[in-house]
């Protein structure tokens, strides 16, 4: 893969290999996460057990929300969770690049086509947190148009954004 153009964007990946990939790619996402909060964790089976469940069976975990995937190719290169609306708002959760296929405008591609599945469900506002160690991710947003916003989290280092749609 040489070019961004092409990643293709699907929403809701079917049963089969494309759950398969997905589940990679959330694996991927929490196993990291956990590391960059100092908790040594090798492999899926370590993780919290709410963690476990997206990950063994992501379409009861995501059951209603839009599930984004970038693939290039047969390969699974990114993913994206919009929750289903609730009071006009839909949040931003689980948005992950495999490494290799970074600065390629993926994740920007990911948020994109994410706003505009708000827009087309007439979701108002879109929000999402981020934890305040990822400058790179802070600033992705920031470009798109997120702003940081009173906090709904009780987790210490998560900074809240939003934007409307």
């Amino acid at each position: 893969m040489t070019d961004r153009h092409e990643v293709v964007i699907v929403r809701r990946p079917g049963q089969g290999p494309a759950t398969d990939r997905l589940a990679a790619l959330l694996t991927a996402y929490h196993l990291r996460t956990e590391a960059e909060k100092g908790v040594a964790v090798t492999d899926a089976d370590g993780l919290a057990d709410r963690y476990r469940a997206e990950i063994s069976d992501p379409g009861t975990a995501f059951a209603g929300d839009a599930v984004l995937m970038a693939l290039s190719g047969d390969t699974a290169v990114g993913c994206l969770v919009l929750t289903a609306p609730a009071d006009g708002r839909s949040e931003i959760k689980r948005l992950w690049t495999d490494p290799a296929f970074r600065n390629r405008g993926i994740a920007s591609g990911l948020i994109r086509a994410a706003l505009a599945h708000a827009a087309e469900t007439g979701v108002a506002t879109v929000r999402l947190s981020v934890w305040k160690w990822r400058t790179d991710a802070i600033a992705l947003y920031e470009r798109l148009g997120f702003t940081a916003a009173d906090s709904w989290e009780t987790r210490d280092q998560l900074l809240c954004m939003e934007r409307t749609v």
